[in-house]
Formats: structure tokens, C-alpha cells, sequence
């Protein structure tokens, strides 16, 4: 026994013994950024030194994303697991560098599901099942059991779970949520919860001036569903004005120091700088009662990647030609992936949109304004991606935009099915296979580059797909993808898909001259096609965009802006890429995952995105 104090250090293990809780509401509108939000209020808690765990609430009925539009609903972002989950847990993510599981995104669906399973089994031992207390404290289970699953490498549980409620307060689908979570506040007991109420401060152009009467009936609804807002995050065009802060006070009962502005800014990796700048660490900690615990945060290298971000002026112009163009969110990681290889390359992203469809013959008679415009697109940019996507609308235009890249040695990175086009496009114009074609799109062809694969499932659509992260084992030593991947001989990444590539035809079209590169453990599924004989012609059946980090972007997409950018050379030379960064004040592209460490022997935080991409699109 310890006369007076035990050591700092046991001390600290035992004030961290319970679970804290973070919970990021939002009111008004949709969109206001609440995933950013809950991401940003991580970041800065880790940067503070405590480990960080992340949950999504979504309130729809689908047990998950997987088989949403992505014009509903934005991307179906993967984790390892094989989970099919909302966008919002790839920002997790990506701003907290860590791996998280299917259980961490909660849908209604899956409450319901789990709840019925138990019923059916007898477990309620013939009670009547209700939406209180059964489904509630289905909820609060579920979030407290996946709050304890380590997500950063480490042993053990995190020190505090960010949940992101989806939706906005009010809604009918998220009351049984709202109910749950208001009892999981007295569960936990106080110094364990903390809310954080996300709402919108509109300026009236009429008038110039902020109102906060939105706000206050959001915050008056929210704590007539049982819910006290411990902190307001005011999304707004600029800073609040002292007076503004102070009416908000005033009338929804938060204290002025913990009234936060989130205004716009022109890259979203500064929200975490924001919250900083105005303490939200210091008013969380106090929530929580972890004051004498949290120490300033360190975000020197977030800092300098996001002010370098905000000074490139040297453009590299990458065309994205996919079918979910109208939506940018459709493409949410594609996007994030390019950011992170642009900044890596110093270069300013700009993103010219091509729906693929425009570049087909048949727009040229129904629309040859909308023709011209999209192979104008195309003809004009730096490098070309073509993303995954399902259906047959606008292959024809994906496989045309493979087929010009190809010819005029355009830099080209094709995902999942943009690998696969590139594939049906050289059988046809280089094998001459004419009627060369995938057996998704059309069954009966004679040459079926593509064929579904054996362990998926022909009649259902929900979780039936090659998914989660496989090996892929490189064949070819000396192929530029194995050298983007630091000459490794396999690499873990994540996958999506029905269909491959024919192991059949896989012979033939070597001897034509496509290398596929790397291959799954089998040796029968094909990974990763190359063209040898071209400047950077790559295709990945699994989504490397999935695992990009803003530290640590990934390789074929560090490959893609190198190569469009004519610095190809320098990144497959990785000494020569950490040079460069480290005399720029940055981390090595090339790193293993490791943080650097600050003075005071914390680990720095890496981060993603935010309120604006930090890109340019047309």
C-alpha cells in the first residue's frame, strides 16, 4: 500500500476505468455535418491523448447501406469485416486511423432483427415485447458492447465513444433512439455523457443578421424528448457574434463557454483546428470530469497539412467518369483517396465529372451537346478514373473511356468495375473479340471476359457479395504496383464485388499483353491488371480507396496523381518521396501507420475531411 498517492500512472488507469460517452445530435436541417462534427470532436480528444471509439445510429429500416442507391443515400463505404455501412464511418476512419467493425454503424433493422431473434428463440420468457423497455435496451446493449471493442490496434477498450445520432431531432423513425439514449444518459451515470447538439444559425441576406430562433426550438424539442444539451455546435456562414452566443445562452440553457461556431471554411480539415482554438476539449473534459486528465492537444501535423492544402496552386486534373455523377457523396472516398495522393504530390486536385453515359453513341444523336461537352472533359484532363458502379448504364461510355487512355497513354486507375471494363476493352480492340463482354450486362456473349462468381448469390442482394478486406498476392515482382506497394508480396484490401475476370480467358489475354499483376491466394481470381507498355495503366478489382489516409494515401492513387503529374519515377522511389515530404515539414506517404510522437511524448492525430472538400470540381 502506497503511504500517500499511487503513481500517476495508476491513477490515470483507474479514473479511465469507465466508459465516457460523446453523443452528436443534430437539429433544423439535414446536412449540416454532424459525421464531420462527431469526427473532428474525436480527433481533437485523441490529439488530447485518450483513445477514441467511434458509433453510427442510422434510424432506417435497412439492417445496412448495402443495398441503397447511392443518389438516396451517397456511398456504401466497406470496412474489413465485410460490413456494408453508411459514409459516415469512413470519415471515422479516416480521421482517427482506425478500423472499425460492421457493429459500429446501428440501423433500425438490426435493433428490430436482433430483438425478433430473441423473441422467437424465447428469451423473453412470454412477456409481451415492446418498443420500451425491450427495444430500448436492445439499444443501450448494443452500444455499450461495441463500445468496448478495441478499434485502434491496441488491448482493451477505448477511453470515450463518439456516437453520431443520424437524422435530425423530431423525426418519427428516431424516436425509440432518442428514448433509448435518454435513458442510457442516467444509465451511465453523470460525468459519464455528454451531448452535443449540432444546429443551424441562418444569416438572412434581407437583413445581414444571424438568428438563433432555429436553434432554440430545435434545443426545445430536443429536451422535450428527454435530452440535455451539454454543447451547442452553431454551423453558420462566419463566426458568431458575442451577442448572438450570448442570446443562445440565455435561451437554450447552455453555458456561453460552451457554445461553438462552425463556420464555413475552404478545407474541413481546420474543424478540429476550430474546436481547438475555441477549447471544446476543455468543455468536454469538464462534462465528463476528465479535466485534470486532459492535456493541451497536439495537432502540429494536422496543422501543416491543412494550411499546405489551402496553399497549392499547381493543378492536376483528374476526370472521374462513373455513373453517379450528379452526386459527389456517391463517390465520397474516391474523392477523399485523390485528395489525400494530391496533397501528398503537392499538387491542387481538380475533379472534372464525365458521366459516362455522355460519352456513348447514342448520346450523340439524342444529345451532341452534352457529347461534345463530356469527350471535351475527357480530352482535357491530367489522368483518368473510372470508379466501381453495378447495372449496365454507361459501361459502353467507361469502357470508351478505358479504351482512349489506353491509345493515347493517358494515366488511367480503374476500380472494381473500372478494372473490369479495361479488360473487356482490350479483348475487344486487341484481341478483336467483338462481342467481348461481361455476363453481368450481357449472359449470352460468346466471350465472357467476366463471369459471376461462385460464392456469391444469385437471388439475394443484401451481404452476398466478395466482401471485406482479402490478400492479394503480387506475381509480378517487378510491376508498378507492386512497387507503389513498397515491394511487398502481398497486400490486404478491401473488396466488393459479384464479378471477376475469367480465369479461362486469363492466358489469352497475358499473351496479348495485359499483366495481371497480382492474384488472390487461389491464383484463379484476378487483383490487379497492368499494362507494362504504358506510362500508368492500372486496374484493382478490390477498392484501395477504402484504406486511404490523409497521412498515408494510398498507393495506386499516390501512382495516379504522380504519374498524371509526370513525377511517376520519384514515388515508386520512396527514399526519394520521404526526402521530399520531410523537407516540406510532413510524414512520409510511405509509413506503416505509425504516429509521429510530440514533445510530450503523445502521439500526433491524423485527419480526413470536412465542411469543404479542400478540392475543386466541375
Amino acid at each position: 500500500m502506497w503511504r500517500s498517492k499511487p503513481p500517476a500512472k495508476l491513477r490515470l488507469k483507474s479514473r479511465r476505468k469507465k466508459m465516457k460517452y460523446v453523443l452528436v445530435t443534430g437539429g433544423v436541417v439535414s446536412g449540416l455535418g454532424k459525421g464531420v462534427t462527431a469526427s473532428s470532436i474525436g480527433v481533437l480528444l485523441k490529439a488530447c491523448g485518450l483513445r477514441v471509439t467511434s458509433i453510427k445510429i442510422d434510424p432506417y429500416l435497412n439492417t445496412d447501406a448495402g443495398t441503397m442507391s447511392p443518389f438516396e443515400h451517397g456511398e456504401v463505404f466497406v470496412l474489413d469485416d465485410g460490413g456494408e455501412v453508411d459514409l459516415d464511418l469512413g470519415n471515422y476512419e479516416r480521421f482517427l486511423d482506425i478500423k472499425l467493425t460492421r457493429d459500429n454503424n446501428i440501423t433500425t433493422g438490426k435493433i428490430y432483427q436482433h430483438v425478433i431473434a430473441k423473441e422467437r428463440k424465447g428469451d423473453y420468457l412470454g412477456k409481451t415485447v415492446q418498443v420500451v423497455p425491450h427495444i430500448t435496451d436492445a439499444i443501450q446493449e448494443w452500444i455499450e458492447r461495441v463500445a468496448a471493442i478495441p478499434v485502434d490496434g491496441q488491448e482493451g477498450p477505448a477511453d470515450i465513444c463518439v456516437i453520431e445520432l443520424g437524422g435530425t431531432i423530431g423525426d418519427i423513425e428516431s424516436a425509440p433512439f432518442i428514448e433509448a439514449l435518454g435513458q442510457f444518459s442516467y444509465r451511465v451515470g453523470p460525468g459519464n455523457f455528454c451531448l452535443v447538439h449540432v444546429s443551424l444559425v441562418p444569416v438572412l441576406n434581407v437583413v445581414g443578421e444571424q438568428k438563433t430562433k432555429p436553434t432554440q426550438h430545435s434545443v426545445r424539442g430536443l429536451r422535450g424528448l428527454g435530452l440535455i444539451p451539454d454543447i451547442l455546435a452553431c454551423r453558420s456562414t462566419k463566426a458568431l457574434e458575442e451577442n448572438v452566443k450570448e442570446k443562445l445562452a440565455q435561451f437554450c440553457h447552455v453555458p456561453l463557454e460552451s457554445i461553438f461556431t462552425l463556420y464555413d471554411v475552404p478545407n474541413i480539415w481546420h474543424i478540429p483546428l476550430l474546436l481547438k482554438d475555441q477549447k471544446a476539449h476543455l468543455a468536454i473534459s469538464k462534462v465528463l470530469n476528465l479535466a485534470s486528465i486532459v492535456k493541451e492537444p497536439y495537432l502540429e501535423e494536422w496543422t501543416s497539412r491543412a494550411e499546405l492544402c489551402d496553399n497549392l496552386h499547381v493543378p492536376v486534373r483528374i476526370a472521374v467518369v462513373g455513373k453517379y455523377t450528379g452526386l459527389s457523396d456517391a463517390y465520397l472516398s474516391i474523392l477523399k483517396a485523390l485528395l489525400h495522393a494530391s496533397v501528398a504530390c503537392r499538387k491542387k486536385l481538380v475533379v472534372d465529372w464525365v458521366p459516362a453515359c455522355d460519352l456513348e453513341k447514342e448520346t450523340e444523336k439524342e444529345n451532341p451537346n452534352a457529347y461534345k461537352a463530356a469527350w471535351k472533359l475527357l480530352k482535357g484532363v491530367d489522368g483518368v478514373l473510372v470508379p466501381g458502379g453495378f447495372g449496365d448504364r454507361g459501361v459502353e461510355g467507361k469502357i470508351l473511356a478505358a479504351k482512349y487512355a489506353r491509345e493515347n497513354k493517358v494515366p488511367f486507375l480503374g476500380i472494381c468495375l473500372g478494372m473490369q471494363v479495361s479488360v473487356i476493352e482490350f479483348a475487344r480492340s486487341v484481341l478483336c473479340l467483338h462481342d467481348a463482354n461481361s455476363t453481368e450486362f450481357k449472359p449470352e456473349t460468346k466471350h465472357p471476359c467476366i463471369v459471376f462468381m461462385p460464392e456469391g448469390s444469385r437471388t439475394h442482394m443484401g451481404g452476398t457479395m466478395r466482401l471485406g478486406s482479402r490478400k492479394s498476392i503480387f506475381t509480378v515482382k517487378d510491376s508498378k504496383s507492386a512497387k507503389l506497394y513498397g515491394n511487398r508480396s502481398s497486400v490486404d484490401e478491401r473488396h466488393r464485388h459479384r464479378y471477376e475476370v475469367n480465369p479461362e480467358m486469363v492466358e489469352r489475354l497475358e499473351k496479348a499483353g495485359l499483366s495481371f499483376a497480382a492474384k488472390d491466394e487461389t491464383g484463379k481470381r484476378m487483383e490487379i491488371v497492368e499494362l507494362p507498355n504504358h506510362p500508368f495503366f492500372i486496374g484493382a478489382q478490390f477498392h484501395p480507396e477504402y484504406k486511404s489516409r490523409p497521412g498515408k494515401a494510398s498507393p495506386l492513387f499516390l501512382g495516379l496523381i504522380a504519374a498524371s503529374c509526370g513525377e511517376l519515377d520519384t514515388v515508386m522511389n520512396p527514399a526519394s518521396v520521404d526526402q521530399h515530404l520531410i523537407s516540406n515539414g510532413l510524414k512520409s506517404v510511405f509509413s506503416n501507420g505509425t504516429s509521429k510522437k510530440a514533445p510530450n511524448g503523445r502521439a500526433d492525430v491524423r485527419y480526413n475531411n470536412g465542411f469543404c472538400n479542400g478540392l475543386h470540381t466541375r
